[in-house]
């Protein structure tokens, strides 16, 4: 390649945004969770394997301890470790003073605040939350806060010089687990220190499919490349990626690009679900990648606030060419349930649109309307989730993820609202982790090990998925979100086999749908069916 030649991204290059070296997921770029987890959960893990890499290499070669606390770096690298954790407790007091400040808070409200009135109270507020709480309660008298989340994104808590994007080849499906593994600097790796919303950041993933001379790529990102003797040439190609195939039908096309990743493609409206895709590269499981993507995605729908759901690695790629972004309205201010419209702003979206349960907005004839969304975030209040009913007109389709039916007479009432449905998608991962797993850097007291074991992330059984089916009279039943797709382990930590539970559920779903005639299959890999207009048919 010579510098003047107009060059692509090449397809097999893997993106991994990062703050302070650890994978960038949802609750790192609020300024409040990112400081929780930051004491809570980073530098946890960082002194356990300071003291004893030996436990973490033994432990994550263990398929028993998927998705546990251990660091995996491959061979010893505790110097390197050791320096991250310097650096850290260098650049971020501030961010550890936060954290520091809500644990005490916590503290003050549950001993000093006993149904008499608040105002007392805010001189006891540690001097890093000062202005940015207020204090409440609810109609029991149970206190708690709310935070000013605007306010912290403009305040020293929110630390965009901790961002930054790892290119590097990727060539297989296994990666380590994102929530305790940081991204240490490897050979063949491209380190750019450049804020997730950089303009820049648009002009690099814009080459995935249209070219652009390597000098100019060059100048672009040079003075941000955090690595020495490192050529940026060897993430780009001039050879072009395959051509998209528009559907050019009068009905809708949907395909399924693995976990809760759906694309609705009509003659006049894109519509992705849940973005979460897997690269070109050899493997044994066909599926979609970036390149079955149109030019265009008018709207993107994040059903709820979970790695699995909110992938920065993907919606980043993809910014440049979504229009808009449909999130569920958040709750205003708790720390468990920080605000996606806010967070994806503050990253470079520039219109996102928060929706509320049983709201409507039309999007170039297919309406979109919120269903409320019930556990799966084992019993807290969070109100950032939705499901989603897409009418197009001709079909009705209901993506429910991960939505768990406790409670049949919601649905008993929805179906009234919005009657029978044509493909119904649900998720039914019943044997979802327990509540501090995920939940865990944020919580302030301990909790009972069988109370925190009772309180799952889980989605819907099979008697609870066939009420829905039954409610809503489907006519097929498509069960996603499950996490099985091997490019997925590196975010989900799953792997089922034929006795897993939530295999054994969703057979029985299966069945008990085809012994009612009912179309019902578990999606895996890519799936692609066409809707007409009239009838149906599958390609």
């Amino acid at each position: 390649m010579t510098d003047r030649e107009p060059v692509y991204l090449r397809q097999n290059i893997k993106v991994e945004p990062l703050v302070d070296r650890w994978y960038a997921w949802s609750h790192l770029i609020p300024p409040a969770t990112a400081a929780r987890n930051l004491t809570e959960r980073h530098l946890k893990i960082i002194d356990s394997y300071i003291q004893n890499p030996e436990m973490h290499a033994a432990a994550v070669k263990n398929p028993k301890m998927l998705g546990g606390p251990f660091m995996d770096v491959g061979h010893n690298r505790v110097d390197d470790i050791r320096a991250l954790r310097d650096q850290i407790q260098r650049q971020r007091q501030p961010q550890i003073q936060l954290s520091n400040a809500i644990t005490q808070l916590d503290a003050v409200l549950r001993t000093e605040a006993k149904g008499f009135s608040l105002h007392p109270l805010y001189q006891k507020i540690p001097p890093a939350l000062r202005g940015y709480v207020e204090l409440v309660y609810d109609l029991n008298d149970s206190p708690s806060f709310r935070l000013i989340e605007p306010l912290l994104y403009k305040s020293q808590y929110y630390a965009s010089d901790a961002q930054s994007l790892l290119f590097s080849e990727i060539t297989q499906d296994d990666r380590p687990f994102v929530l305790s593994t940081p991204r240490l600097d490897f050979r063949g790796a491209v380190h750019l220190r450049m804020p997730f919303d950089h303009p820049a950041v648009d002009e690099i993933f814009h080459t995935k499919t249209t070219p652009r001379p390597l000098n100019e790529i060059g100048e672009a990102i040079r003075s941000y490349i955090d690595s020495d003797g490192i050529s940026v040439d060897q993430l780009f190609t001039p050879i072009a990626p395959q051509a998209y195939l528009p559907y050019t039908g009068s009905g809708i096309r949907w395909r399924y690009f693995g976990h809760a990743c759906i694309l609705i493609e009509t003659p006049a409206v894109s519509i992705l679900f849940d973005p979460v895709l897997s690269y070109t590269y050899k493997h044994g499981i066909s599926r979609y990648t970036y390149e079955d993507l149109p030019s265009k995605i008018n709207y993107v729908l994040i059903t709820h606030n979970h790695q699995d759901h909110v992938l920065f690695e993907t919606l980043i790629q993809l910014r440049h060419k979504i229009e808009c972004v449909i999130v569920p309205r958040c709750s205003n201010g708790s720390l468990q349930d920080p605000s996606l419209k806010l967070l994806l702003k503050h990253v470079g979206f520039k219109q996102v649109i928060e929706l509320d349960e049983l709201e409507t907005i039309d999007c170039e004839r297919v309406s979109v309307t919120g269903l409320p969304f019930l556990g799966e975030h084992a019993d807290l209040d969070i109100r950032t989730k939705l499901g989603y009913l897409i009418d197009t007109r001709g079909h009705k389709l209901m993506f429910v993820a991960d939505s768990c039916n406790i409670e049949p007479v919601l649905y008993q009432h929805l179906g009234r609202e919005v009657g029978p449905v044509d493909a119904l998608f649900i998720g039914m991962e019943c044997d979802g982790a327990p509540l501090s797993w995920l939940y865990g850097p944020l919580l302030t007291k301990a909790r009972a090990r069988a109370a925190d074991q009772s309180r799952r992330l889980s989605g819907s059984n099979f008697e609870q998925a066939f009420d829905i089916v039954d409610r809503f009279k489907c006519k097929e039943v498509y069960i996603y979100a499950m996490g099985q797709e091997p490019w997925l382990n590196y975010i989900m930590s799953l792997k089922y086999t034929e006795q897993s539970r939530p295999i054994v559920e969703s057979n029985k779903l299966i069945e008990a749908c085809k012994g009612r005639n009912i179309v019902a299959e578990r999606l895996f890999g890519e799936k692609e069916i066409l809707m007409e207009a009239k009838g149906r048919a599958t390609s």
